[in-house]
C-alpha cells in the first residue's frame, strides 16, 4: 500500500472525525440512508459483495478483493477497524486512501453532515463509521472501480454498510462477539447477520455452527435466497479447500468462502477458476497468523480478539510449538473480559514468558483485569509492559532472550501500535485539535 507525508492541517481532520464517535447510537440505517442520499446515492454506482461475519470477514474481504484484480477489475476495498493508517480503510486496487484524500473528503461531507443535523434531528448527523462509509462509496465510485468489497463494521442488519444491494452476501462465522449489541446466543447473532440478505442475492455461508445455520437459512428461506455452504460445498477435511498464501487452516476455509462466492457473481465479471486461485495465492492481509522477523528472531502477528479467535490461535500456536520445539513469548492486550478469558487460557498452555500491554482503547482491560484471567496452573513468567518500552526502536523488541520467538496476539488495536512502532514509515496517525 501506498502511503504519502502527513500534510499541514491532517492532524485537525482527524480529530474532527474522531470527534464523531461521540455522536450518539441512532439503531437502523435510517440516518446512513439519509446520509447516503445526500451524497448522491454513491452506494448504487459500483456493484459490490457484501460480507458479515464474526470472524474472518476482513480476510475473506481480501481475498475477493485480490480475486477482482486477478479478473481485471479495478477494485475497491472496505475494512475495519485499521491497523495503523485510518486510510487503510478505504483502498482502490490495494491503494489506501491518503492523508490528502481524506482532507478533503472532510471538508466536502461536513457541511453535508450539519445540513442533515440542522434540516432534521440534531442525531441526524452522521456518525464516524458512516461518515468513513460514506468515502468509501464515493471513492470508488470517483476512482470508476468495476467492483468492490464491503465488509460489514458490527453485526449487519442495522450496521451501516447495509445499504447496499450486493450482488452476493456473505457471513463467514457466528461465534460469541459484541453480545451487548448483537445479543448473547448465536442464533441471536446469527440473525442480526443474516440482515444482510436481500431477495433474489445469493448467500454463502462459511463455518457456523447448527443452531446458527438454521437461523440464516430460515431468514434466507423468507427472502427466496439461494444459500451455498462452504461445508457441504467442501466437507470437513480441509485438504480438500483451496490453497491461500496466508496460513492456518482457517484460511482454508476463508479461501473456501471467497471461492464459492466469486463463482456466483454474474458471467459478465469473467472471474475464471484461473482468476480465483491467482487471487488467492497473492492475498495480503496483515495481522492474521502473519509471519514476520524482528531483530532477526522469528515472530508472529496474530489478531485473536475473540472467544472463537483464541480457538484458532490454539489450533495454530500449538502446531507452532512443534515446528520451532520451543515455548514462545508473549505479548497480548485485549478489549473486554469476554475476550480476554479465553485468549489468556490458550496462551498460558503454550508460552513460557506473557507480557501484558494495554491498547490505548477506552475498551481495553487493565493489567489487573487481564491477570485476573491468568490460570493458577501458570508457571511462566507475568510482566506488566507497554508496548513503548517492548518496542523502543524499528526492528527491536525487548521481551524475551535470543533463541525465542515472538508472537504478539489479541486486540487488532495492540496490533496496530507495535506495528506502528516497528514500521513507523506506516504513520501513527495521531494529533492534536485545531481548526481545519
Amino acid at each position: 500500500m501506498r502511503s504519502e507525508t502527513m500534510p499541514a492541517g491532517y492532524p485537525a481532520v482527524q480529530d474532527y472525525l474522531y470527534g464523531l464517535k461521540t455522536v450518539g447510537p441512532k439503531f437502523g440505517i435510517d440516518r446512513m440512508r439519509l446520509f447516503a442520499a445526500a451524497l448522491g446515492h454513491p452506494e448504487r454506482a459500483v456493484p459490490c459483495i457484501h460480507v458479515a461475519g464474526t470472524n474472518g470477514k476482513g480476510s475473506v474481504s481480501a481475498m475477493l478483493e485480490s480475486i477482482l484484480r486477478a479478473s481485471g477489475r479495478r477494485a475497491g476495498l472496505y475494512t475495519s477497524p485499521h491497523l495503523v493508517r485510518l486510510g487503510e480503510r478505504v483502498q482502490v486496487d490495494r491503494t489506501m486512501l491518503s492523508e490528502t484524500e481524506i482532507g478533503a473528503y472532510a471538508r466536502e461531507l461536513r457541511p453535508i453532515a450539519e445540513r442533515l443535523a440542522s434540516e432534521g434531528e440534531a442525531d441526524d448527523h452522521p456518525s464516524f463509521f458512516e461518515f468513513m462509509t460514506g468515502m468509501a462509496f464515493l471513492q470508488f465510485a470517483r476512482q470508476n472501480c468495476g467492483a468492490s468489497v464491503i465488509e460489514v463494521g458490527l453485526g449487519g442488519r442495522l450496521d451501516a454498510t447495509n445499504v447496499v444491494d450486493p450482488e452476493v452476501a456473505i457471513i463467514t462465522s457466528i461465534g460469541l462477539d459484541h453480545c451487548e449489541f448483537l445479543g448473547d446466543t448465536l442464533e441471536r447473532i446469527a440473525g442480526e447477520k443474516a440482515g444482510i440478505i436481500k431477495p433474489g442475492r445469493p448467500l454463502v455461508i462459511g463455518r457456523v455452527p447448527e443452531a446458527a445455520d438454521r437461523t440464516i437459512r430460515a431468514f434466507a428461506a423468507a427472502q427466496g435466497v439461494r444459500v451455498v455452504s462452504v461445508r457441504e460445498e467442501f466437507g470437513d477435511d480441509v485438504e480438500r479447500y483451496p490453497r491461500t498464501n496466508l496460513e492456518g487452516d482457517y484460511q482454508r476455509w476463508n479461501a473456501a468462502t471467497a471461492s464459492l462466492a466469486a463463482r456466483l457473481l454474474p458471467a459478465d465479471w469473467r472471474v475464471t477458476d484461473r482468476a480465483i486461485e491467482d487471487g488467492l495465492r497473492r492475498v495480503d492481509w496483515a495481522g492474521r497468523w502473519q509471519r514476520v522477523s524482528i531483530g532477526g528472531r522469528p515472530a508472529v502477528l496474530d489478531a485473536s480478539h475473540n472467544p472463537e479467535g483464541a480457538g484458532v490461535l490454539e489450533t495454530n500456536l500449538a502446531r507452532w510449538v512443534e515446528e520451532t520445539g520451543r515455548a514462545p513469548v508473549a505479548i497480548t492486550g485485549a478489549l473486554g473480559a469476554m475476550r480476554a478469558k479465553p485468549l489468556l487460557e490458550v496462551l498460558c498452555r503454550h508460552v513460557h514468558v506473557l507480557h501484558l500491554a494495554v491498547p490505548h482503547q477506552a475498551r481495553a482491560c487493565s493489567y489487573a483485569e487481564l491477570e485476573s484471567f491468568i490460570p493458577a496452573s501458570f508457571r511462566g513468567r507475568v510482566v506488566r509492559s507497554t508496548v513503548e518500552d517492548l518496542f523502543p526502536a524499528p526492528g527491536v523488541c525487548t521481551a524475551g532472550g535470543p533463541g525465542d520467538s515472538l508472537l504478539v496476539t489479541g486486540s487488532i488495536y495492540l496490533l496496530g501500535e507495535v506495528l506502528a512502532r516497528l514500521e513507523p514509515q506506516r504513520g501513527s496517525g495521531e494529533g492534536r485539535l485545531q481548526d481545519f
